[in-house]
């Protein structure tokens, strides 16, 4: 997947890592989201010291340093990326952010719901599980062209739904490909793949509540704990965490509108203020103002 015929992967990744110098970079923070489709983010950021606190996502994050030195804890080690470098974290797993030197670092990510890559990941083999990528930072070349090339022109100003799936599936072949378990292997228990769908259903339109446990053992069929074991297998995370993740999707989304921080959180299914913060914050990195801020300041 490339933005013109006539371009290489390889010349992609040259003008996106070779060709921007720091000091072309400007010194304030910021970041913003290029593109999305259904199940897929594009973002791109620039951090000159400290980016984010702790947190984590519901997604797998894919991407690709273009300048600097990005710097960051992940399952308990620290992790080093320099510019042409490929990062792939998983779902729901803890890390921060920094620059790893005084000059600051440029990034973009792909940020890809583990529900569309355990599809693409069954076309492959019908023993597929969500592929686990041990190296939170790699040198795979392959897998570093179609990273760039989603950030082509002609794809960051819109993803059409034909291009959404060739990327997706061609994220899912670089994982697996960096996966040792190499053939994916069978969970050793089947997953009733109709009713995690509904389950997932219920919960994307659930976006502005808490959901209990028994309407989700209602919706699926499964007890509570089954269905806690097969959605993660199945989508990388939790029944909660992605629930509290579509909640704070709808959240992020009325943050520029006017109204305050507290009606929001009510809005959004939270207790309060000091509630919402702290899960926007737990996902995020930032707190819901700094989100706003950093947003205002390109």
């Amino acid at each position: 997947m490339t933005g013109k015929k006539n371009r290489s992967g390889s010349e992609g990744i040259e003008r996106l890592c070779g060709n921007t110098s720091v000091a072309q970079r400007p010194r304030r923070d910021w970041f913003r989201n290029l593109a999305s489709a259904p199940g897929l983010e594009l973002f791109e950021a620039w951090f000159q010291g400290h980016a984010y606190d702790k947190h984590r996502h519901d997604t797998y994050a894919i991407g690709l340093t273009y300048v600097g030195v990005q710097a960051f804890d992940y399952r308990g080690a620290a992790q080093v990326s320099t510019a042409g470098k490929v990062i792939v974290l998983h779902p729901d797993e803890v890390h921060d952010g920094h620059a790893g030197s005084d000059e600051g670092f440029g990034y973009r990510m792909l940020y890809v719901s583990p529900v569309r890559l355990f599809e693409a990941v069954r076309s492959l083999s019908s023993d597929a599980v969500l592929p686990f990528v041990p190296d939170a930072v790699s040198s795979d070349p392959k897998l570093a062209r179609v990273i760039a090339s989603a950030f082509d022109d002609g794809h960051a100003a819109g993803l059409e739904p034909l291009a959404t799936d060739s990327l997706i599936l061609e994220l899912a072949e670089g994982l697996r490909r960096n996966d040792p378990r190499s053939v994916a292997r069978a969970s050793g228990q089947s997953l009733d793949l109709p009713a995690l769908q509904r389950v997932r259903e219920f919960l994307d339109a659930a976006f502005d509540r808490v959901v209990s446990s028994s309407e989700l053992e209602g919706v699926s069929g499964l007890s509570r704990y089954d269905l806690a074991r097969q959605f993660r297998a199945a989508y990388g995370n939790s029944p909660y965490r992605y629930s509290l993740a579509r909640r704070l999707d709808f959240a992020r989304c009325r943050l520029s509108r006017e109204g305050s921080l507290a009606e929001l959180a009510v809005e959004a299914g939270f207790a309060d203020q000091a509630h919402f913060t702290r899960m926007f914050k737990s996902a995020h990195g930032i707190t819901p103002a700094r989100y706003v801020r950093l947003h205002k300041s390109l």
